[in-house]
C-alpha cells in the first residue's frame, strides 16, 4: 500500500495542520492533577509564537463558536478540529496498567514517550509516562483538553513541528498494536531447547525450472485491460493455482519472488495486475490530499471481480494447445494478497463485505487521528449495495499479508469465511495497524487459520529488496531489507506449506506450519511468532476501542 502527499498547500491549512497534529500529541501526553491548572497553551512554530487561553478552546470544542477575539484563527478552528478536541480515548480501566506497561517496553512506545518530551519542553520521561497510566483511567476518557486543563504549569509551551513529527509517526490504534505486540512476543514463545530439524527445507529454491509468460486479458464487459504474469514449471500439474494480487499503487511484480519460489516447486502463479488501484493509476491522481478520494470506490468491487475474470480466462487456456494447457487447475485456488490485495484475498474467499457499520464509521469516527488505511477503506463507503456478493467458490483458500480490514466486513462478515486462511500482521505497520486490520479479523475466522506474527516489522518489510519504492512511502519509515530477511524466508516456507495443505504431501509440510518452525527465524531485531489462536490473556484486548 502505497500512499502521496499532495502537493504544498496554503499555510493556513498548514497551521492548521501543526494544530490537529498538537491536539493528537497532547492527547497522549499528561493528565496528572495539579494545584496549578494551566490556562494558556503556546504553540512555538520556529521563531513564530502564538498564545491561546485554554478556556477559549474549551468554549469552542463544547460550542463550536468562536468569540470575536479569536475569529483571526477561523481558518485553523475547524468542524473538524472541534471534533478532534473532544475525542477521548479510552481503555478498560482494568488493564490500563498493563497497557501502559507493555507500550512503554515497545520501541515505538520509547519512541513516542522521547518525542513528547520534545514536543513538551520541560517535561521528564517519567512524568510522562506516570501520566499517561492516570490518564488513561480517567472515567470520561483521555481528551486533549482534559489534558490541557491538566498540565501543572499555568502555560504550556508546545513545539508544533515536533507534535506534526508525532502525529505522521503515531496514532492511537498503532500504538495499541504495538503495546499488544510486546505481549504476543511474549505469550507466543515456544520454550523449546530442541533446534527445529527437517530432512528438506521449503525455502530453497525447488528443482523445476521456472517458465513465466505475461497475458493482457481484455474484460470488455467491464472495459478492463488486466495485465497477468504467469509462472509455472514442468511437473505436479494438479497442485493448486495460486493467484497473487497485489496492494494500493503496487503492480503484479511486487512479489515475484515469492511467485518464482513456488513456481520452482510446481505450483503455477498467476501475479494479476489491478488497473483501477495500481501504480499507474495511483501515479495519476498523486495530487489528491484525502486519502479516501486516491482510489475510485468502484475498485472493492473491481478488484475480486479482476480475480473472478481471470479465473475464467484460465480455465479456457487450459483446455487449448500450449505451454499452459493442463497446468492451470482453475477449480483449486489459493489467492495471496497484500494490503488491498488481502482485502480482495478475504472477500473472494468468503468474507461478507458489509458497507452500512463503514459509512457510520466514516460518517462520525473518521478523525485525524485513524491511520492512513482507515482513512483509505472509506473509499469504499460511497458504493450502493451494502453487501455486494464477491465469493469465489473456487478460491480454496488464501494468505492475506498485512490486509487492509479495517470496517470493510462490518462487525460479523469475517466470520463467514470457513476455509483456511492465513494471516500476516506486522506489530510496527502504522498504515494498517495490526490490532483492527489483522489480530481481530483472525480471531473472527471460522474455520482454519494460522496467524503469522512479526514482532517490530512494517508494512512493506515482506517486499523484495529489488523492487523499486515510490517516495510516497515516506510517510513512514518501512524495515525492508537486510533487516527483513529472516521474515521473508519465512513467508516462503510457511506460504509453500500452507498451498500444499490441499495436496497429497500436506501431512509433510504440516511441519512447517508450526509455531517451532517459525520461530527458528527468529532474531533479536525481528522476533517471528504462529499460532492458531490468541491466548486469553490476549483476547480482552480486542475490546479495546476508540470513541
Amino acid at each position: 500500500m502505497y500512499f502521496w502527499f499532495g502537493k504544498n498547500r496554503p499555510q493556513t491549512s498548514f497551521l492548521k495542520g501543526l494544530l490537529c497534529s498538537l491536539t493528537l500529541a497532547v492527547s497522549w501526553g499528561v493528565g496528572i492533577p495539579a494545584t496549578t491548572a494551566a490556562e494558556t497553551v503556546t504553540i512555538r512554530l520556529g521563531p513564530f509564537q502564538q498564545s491561546l487561553a485554554i478556556a477559549d478552546l474549551e468554549n469552542f470544542a463544547k460550542t463550536g463558536k468562536l468569540p470575536e477575539h479569536l475569529q483571526i484563527f477561523g481558518a485553523l478552528l475547524t468542524p473538524q478540529l472541534q471534533e478532534l478536541l473532544n475525542r477521548r480515548l479510552q481503555v478498560d480501566p482494568a488493564f490500563a496498567d498493563k497497557f501502559v506497561a507493555e507500550l512503554v517496553r515497545s520501541p515505538q512506545g520509547k519512541q513516542l514517550i522521547s518525542s513528547l518530551g520534545a514536543a513538551i519542553p520541560g517535561s521528564t520521561i517519567e512524568s510522562l509516562q506516570a501520566a499517561i497510566n492516570l490518564s488513561l483511567r480517567q472515567v470520561n476518557g483521555l481528551s486533549a483538553i482534559g489534558f490541557l486543563r491538566a498540565y501543572p504549569k499555568e502555560n504550556i509551551t508546545v513545539d508544533a513541528t515536533q507534535a506534526l513529527q508525532i502525529a505522521l509517526e503515531f496514532n492511537a490504534n498503532n500504538l495499541q498494536s504495538q503495546a499488544l505486540g510486546v505481549l504476543l512476543e511474549r505469550e507466543l514463545l515456544v520454550k523449546n531447547n530442541t533446534p527445529f530439524q527437517s530432512s528438506f527445507d521449503p525455502t530453497a529454491p525447488g528443482q523445476n525450472t521456472v517458465q513465466q509468460q505475461t497475458l493482457t486479458l481484455q474484460d470488455r464487459q467491464r472495459n478492463r485491460s488486466i495485465p497477468v504474469d504467469i509462472y509455472w514449471s514442468q511437473s505436479d500439474t494438479q497442485a493448486p493455482l495460486v493467484v497473487i494480487s497485489h496492494g494500493f499503487g503496487a503492480n503484479r511484480r511486487f512479489f515475484s519472488y515469492l511467485a518464482r519460489h513456488l513456481a520452482s516447486h510446481g505450483v503455477t502463479v498467476a501475479a494479476i495486475e489491478h488497473p483501477g488501484s495500481n501504480s499507474v493509476a495511483i501515479n495519476n491522481t498523486a495530487n489528491q490530499v484525502n486519502l479516501a478520494q486516491l482510489l475510485p470506490a468502484s475498485e472493492f468491487i473491481e478488484r475480486p471481480k479482476d480475480v473472478s475474470f481471470l479465473l475464467n480466462e484460465l480455465e479456457r487456456l487450459n483446455t487449448q494447445p500450449g505451454q499452459l494447457q493442463g497446468k492451470l487447475n482453475t477449480e483449486k485456488v489459493n489467492v495471496i494478497g497484500h494490503s488491498l490485495g488481502g482485502y480482495t484475498a478475504l472477500a473472494l474467499v468468503g468474507g461478507e463485505v458489509d458497507l452500512k457499520e463503514l459509512r457510520e464509521f466514516c460518517k462520525t469516527s473518521l478523525s485525524f487521528g485513524e491511520s492512513p488505511g482507515d482513512w483509505l477503506q472509506c473509499a469504499a463507503a460511497t458504493l450502493k449495495d451494502s453487501k455486494p456478493q464477491l465469493q469465489d467458490k473456487r478460491v480454496k483458500s488464501a494468505i492475506a499479508l498485512n490486509p487492509l480490514v479495517g470496517r470493510l466486513f462490518g462487525t460479523n462478515g469475517i466470520s463467514k469465511i470457513t476455509k483456511p486462511v492465513l494471516i500476516l500482521t506486522g506489530t510496527e505497520d502504522a498504515l494498517t495497524p495490526a490490532l483492527n486490520h489483522q489480530i481481530r479479523p483472525f480471531q473472527q475466522l471460522q474455520g482454519s487459520k494460522y496467524l503469522l506474527t512479526a514482532i517490530g516489522a512494517t508494512h512493506l518489510s515482506i517486499t523484495d529488496p529489488a523492487y523499486p519504492v515510490s517516495a510516497a512511502t515516506a510517510i513512514v519509515r518501512e524495515k525492508r531489507g537486510a533487516e527483513t530477511n529472516s521474515l521473508r524466508q519465512l513467508i516462503r516456507g510457511v506460504t509453500l506449506a500452507f498451498i500444499k495443505q490441499d495436496t497429497p504431501q500436506a501431512q509433510i509440510y504440516q511441519q512447517f506450519l508450526t509455531p517451532t518452525y517459525a520461530q527458528s527465524f527468529s532474531t533479536a531485531e525481528l522476533p517471528l511468532r504462529l499460532s492458531t489462536d490468541l491466548p486469553g490473556n490476549i483476547k480482552p484486548w480486542l475490546g479495546f476501542v476508540l470513541k
